[in-house]
């Protein structure tokens, strides 16, 4: 069943790329901006790349997950998720693996194309893939529970509204570790914290995505 879930979600994806694909266009879009905005000051638009690399990444991963549930929901399959011998959270975790899997690698084999056009050094670049790696399973966790949270309401405002408080801790690590790498400061720390966050949201984060699933179907 676990098996299906990951198949289904896929097919999802490759019947509807756009879908899948709009975060990736986003995220690039948005960090583009900035460099053709601020002109070709290479120690300034280091300076703001961490920033706005994570920033851009936890708006693309919000961008449509209010309608993570929505399908499932209208055609019955959370009523058997809850029927299923595997239980809801495992279920759950699935889901919001394949959707990372679909959605959030994509901007991970993006990165680099921002990287260079912030001028970031190889070294440098890996601690940011190694932050985002680390930090957008964490985000996606999150936003899978702002979607449960706000099943059945309209509008994503309240799931960003739901977010953004709780994604601020890995905003700061992960944009933390970048600024060290490129003062020349172990990064260690920073990463460290981030594999923290990830470790309790893969604990902790499936069983509350079924609460709330089982709230909004009662």
């Amino acid at each position: 069943m676990l098996r299906a879930v990951v198949v289904r979600e896929l097919r999802l994806a490759a019947r509807r790329p756009a879908d899948a694909l709009s975060g990736l266009a986003f995220f690039l879009m948005v960090g583009s901006l900035f460099p053709l905005a601020l002109g070709p000051d290479s120690v300034l638009l280091r300076q703001i790349a961490p920033g706005v690399v994570w920033v851009a990444a936890l708006l693309a991963v919000l961008l449509g997950q209010h309608r993570l549930f929505e399908g499932d929901h209208a055609d019955g399959s959370l009523e058997q998720w809850l029927l299923a011998p595997a239980p809801l959270p495992l279920l759950v975790g699935v889901k919001v693996g394949a959707q990372w899997l679909v959605g959030t690698l994509p901007l991970l084999l993006a990165t680099p194309l921002l990287g260079w056009q912030y001028g970031l050094g190889e070294e440098v670049m890996g601690v940011l893939l190694l932050s985002l790696a680390l930090g957008t399973p964490s985000l996606c966790v999150l936003a899978a529970l702002g979607a449960a949270l706000t099943l059945g309401l309209r509008g994503a405002l309240l799931l960003v509204l739901v977010v953004l408080p709780l994604s601020v801790p890995i905003l700061i690590f992960g944009s933390h570790a970048v600024t060290q790498s490129l003062l020349g400061l172990p990064a260690a720390p920073a990463l460290n914290l981030l594999g923290a966050c990830l470790c309790l949201a893969l604990l902790a984060g499936p069983w509350a995505i079924a609460a709330a699933l089982r709230l909004a179907l009662e």
